[in-house]
């Protein structure tokens, strides 16, 4: 595992004592059904038995944020190079914990050459359910990232702090539906008009569109009918603590048949 306090990057990272918690990461698929196939993992901070990514999160403050985004990078990284991921790895990132992405990038990067991990194959995830204090700051982020070759999101879209606001400011790779937009949608005219909207504006951008929190077969085929390709949620699979959970594409033949 990588010392942090021996990585490039600046004082911020090298100097701060390591946390007083441990972790660990689940991970849950994010497919692709027109193609059949797993197109990302999403990388889901766990306590060290499992516990729920509450009883860490709970434990994470000022002082220790930006170690702690650091830490998940490279946990993430490391689990799924041991793992054999061969798809995109989803990581979610913290943005007002990130004071240089130049520099705080290196830790990364650092991590993905000592594991062998292909940076054209990480996906870092922003969730727009925390209030983003400089959205000038975070346009940077995504634009140092993507100078790197990394796929940039924008998690929770739709339920969130900014909404379209934040996506007229920056426009990422991806954008991840947020689940109370999901649930129930098959029986919601109101909420397939809203996601609908949110397709055509994301095609518009050519930015690509995940349906997360999936749960049912009637929600699955509705997204599917309004244009979705990428799914994530209990229907698929569920998170798995060091370990990938199969998806069962046999279940979702019918509904991804062209």
């Amino acid at each position: 595992m990588i010392d942090s306090s021996k990585a490039p990057g600046c004082s911020q990272c090298r100097d701060l004592p390591p946390l007083t918690f441990e972790f660990t990461m689940a991970f849950q698929p994010i497919v692709d059904l027109k193609a059949r196939k797993v197109w990302a993992y999403e990388a889901l901070v766990r306590g060290p038995k499992g516990e729920g990514a509450y009883e860490v999160l709970n434990q994470v403050t000022e002082d220790n944020r930006y170690q702690f985004d650091q830490m998940c990078r490279i946990r993430a990284i490391e689990l799924a190079a041991q793992l054999g991921v061969e798809c995109y790895l989803s990581i979610n990132i913290l943005p007002n914990a990130i004071y240089r992405p130049e520099s705080c990038i290196r830790l990364t990067l650092s991590a993905a050459k000592e594991n062998q991990f292909p940076c054209d194959r990480l996906m870092f995830e922003v969730t727009e359910s925390e209030p983003v204090r400089d959205p000038e700051h975070l346009r940077n982020i995504f634009e140092e990232y993507r100078s790197r070759g990394f796929i940039t999101a924008i998690d929770d879209f739709g339920a969130g702090h900014a909404g379209l606001n934040l996506l007229a400011e920056f426009q990422p790779h991806v954008l991840k539906l947020d689940m109370a937009l999901i649930r129930n949608i098959d029986t919601n005219k109101v909420r397939q008009s809203i996601v609908t909207g949110i397709i055509s504006t994301a095609q518009a951008l050519g930015i690509k569109v995940i349906a997360e929190g999936v749960e049912t077969a009637a929600e699955r085929d509705c997204l599917l009918a309004l244009g979705v390709e990428l799914f994530q949620g209990y229907l698929f699979a569920r998170p798995s603590v060091e370990s990938l959970p199969e998806v069962d594409f046999s279940r979702h033949g019918a509904a991804a048949a062209p």
